[in-house]
């Protein structure tokens, strides 16, 4: 038999907290690929004289924006946290998802650590200790102590923490608000 407050959770529909990706400054690198692979390869077009070294420039620049533009795009847009009011859901992977979960109904530690580049831009990592099992870490967070503080909440389980409305957020991020 189990307890009331147990059959009470389990009735209530489960409520998203926030959806993260990591910090956009992953794509950067990409993005400075694709903006010399355009222009080297706009240049180079303009120098070569035969039909074939033209198409082999062709290739080369898709195989390298394919490679160093395309999928560190697509890495870091399959990657994503939810958090919500009973768990930590980390998904990532192009080719092999892999879906990482973390109950939050037990007490669990909650640090975010910052390397200098991170503090510079804004960002984290969030560390959950969950005792023997290996540390939960949800890499380069935007934000990591407003994180740091909802997880907080939700393992204490104030009911101080709910979603903001759509409105009030991208396609991307959906963080959470104070009431």
């Amino acid at each position: 038999m189990r307890p009331p407050e147990t059959e009470q959770r389990q009735a209530t529909p489960e409520r998203v907290v926030a959806r993260l990706r990591r910090h956009g400054r992953r794509l950067i690198l990409p993005a400075i690929v694709l903006i010399g692979v355009a222009g080297g390869a706009a240049y180079a077009s303009g120098i070569l004289l035969e039909d074939w070294q033209r198409w082999a420039l062709l290739g080369g620049s898709v195989l390298l924006v394919l490679l160093a533009c395309l999928l560190p795009f697509l890495s870091w847009l399959a990657g994503r946290v939810t958090i919500t009011d009973r768990r930590v859901i980390v998904t990532n992977g192009v080719f092999v998802r892999v879906r990482r979960e973390l109950p939050l109904r037990r007490g669990y530690d909650v640090t975010v650590r910052r390397t200098p580049g991170q503090r510079m831009f804004g960002s984290g990592d969030v560390r959950i200790d969950v005792g023997r099992d290996r540390p939960f870490v949800l890499k380069d967070l935007p934000a990591p102590e407003l994180a740091q503080q909802a997880l907080h909440e939700l393992i204490a389980g104030a009911p101080s923490v709910a979603p903001l409305q759509p409105a009030q957020t991208d396609a991307d991020t959906v963080m959470w608000g104070q009431r």
